[in-house]
């Protein structure tokens, strides 16, 4: 009895034990040669023990490893201790993987610099599951072989790394679904391999949608009259998101866009074309910038010659439009092409109008007036 007291009196007592070393440990279960380890290299130890607190709780970690591979790559301290703060899963990977890891991503990274970067703002995709190496590699071998730029193959691997997790024959399968419709709409051999690389770079998350995606939402745009041409023109400006929509939902925007416009089918195809967005926004945002233009005054006749204007949030057209309407621009009756863009874009057009306005085009033939 007296034995059981004094044992659980000892126990409760534990965490107010504070350990000797340069960090004091708040929870006894921790591996104290870890914390300490990130401690020496500044990590913020408070933050994964918000997020990720088991990390701190393995045996054996690998922090020194990971820390000396970052650097050898030329990674700086405070980046180091990014990245471990951002990713602390890292120090459980074994050194002889993370060698392994540097060296198949130099097969497809232009620098340690470059490779670097990557790690900083993509951690978890350099610091993998060993499980995950030997799909890695044959995927590597896989998307080299497209003789695709070794840029893209980075990029891919680091935005979208469970593609290269899964087996080769699941991307083989995407990217011959994507390679034989670009085919069959028209496209030619020689710009097959360009056209391949731009869509995967700007959609890497595409390779993980079953190639029937792509097949159903061709049948059901070709059902509504688009032409193999326009198909094409629509699967490279989609930028791949053609396969992150499906036909209900695009009929349901159609339909929609159509109603408000009270346009014909012939006239919703090519302001699709113009604004192929308006194929993968839901109804409730269609209704909200519809509703925001017309507020502003927009007639329908203009939205229609320019609908890439829908693309623009609601606060971003209202910005705008008061912006012009400040110095004399009435969007009512001008162009709407002056709202489109960035917001690079639209400085640089409303400069140039403002510009217009104050310095009138000078007439080399008009009499110059002369002080008499």
């Amino acid at each position: 009895m007296l034995r059981s007291l004094t044992v659980s009196l000892y126990q409760r007592a534990q965490p107010l034990i504070c350990f000797t070393s340069r960090y004091c440990s708040s929870n006894p279960a921790e591996n104290k040669l870890t914390v300490n380890a990130l401690y020496n290299l500044s990590v913020d130890i408070s933050k994964i023990r918000k997020l990720k607190a088991w990390v701190l709780h393995q045996h054996p970690a690998y922090v020194m490893e990971a820390a000396a591979l970052l650097r050898d790559l030329g990674a700086s301290g405070p980046v180091v201790a990014r990245v471990l703060e951002l990713h602390p899963e890292a120090i459980l990977c074994r050194p002889e993987h993370l060698e392994a890891q540097k060296e198949l991503w130099m097969s497809v990274c232009a620098s340690q610099r470059h490779l670097v970067g990557i790690i900083e703002k993509f951690p978890a995709s350099f610091f993998t599951s060993p499980c995950r190496l030997d799909s890695q590699r044959a995927n590597v071998m896989f998307f080299q072989s497209l003789g695709l730029n070794k840029r893209i193959v980075a990029k891919l691997m680091a935005s979208a790394p469970q593609s290269f997790s899964r087996s080769v024959k699941q991307n083989q399968e995407m990217i011959q679904t994507l390679q034989k419709t670009y085919l069959e709409l028209g496209g030619n051999e020689t710009s097959l391999k360009v056209w391949l690389q731009k869509l995967l770079s700007q959609n890497p998350y595409m390779l993980m949608k079953p190639p029937e995606a792509l097949q159903n939402n061709m049948m059901f745009l070709q059902d509504r009259g688009f032409t193999s041409i326009e198909l094409l023109q629509l699967l490279s400006k989609l930028k791949g998101f053609v396969t992150e929509v499906q036909p209900e939902s695009m009929g349901l925007s159609l339909g929609y866009s159509q109603k408000i416009l009270g346009c014909t089918d012939t006239e919703l195809r090519q302001i699709v074309l113009k604004s192929p967005a308006l194929l993968y926004y839901s109804v409730p945002i269609l209704a909200d910038r519809f509703e925001g233009l017309l507020g502003a005054g927009i007639s329908l006749q203009q939205i229609m010659e320019t609908p890439t204007v829908m693309e623009l949030t609601t606060q971003i057209v209202q910005y705008r439009i008061q912006k012009l309407r400040s110095h004399g621009y009435d969007i009512r009756t001008g162009s709407l092409e002056v709202l489109n863009g960035t917001k690079k874009d639209f400085e640089m057009s409303f400069g140039k109008l403002y510009l217009r306005r104050e310095r009138p085009l000078f007439n080399p033939v008009a009499p110059l007036r002369t002080d008499e």
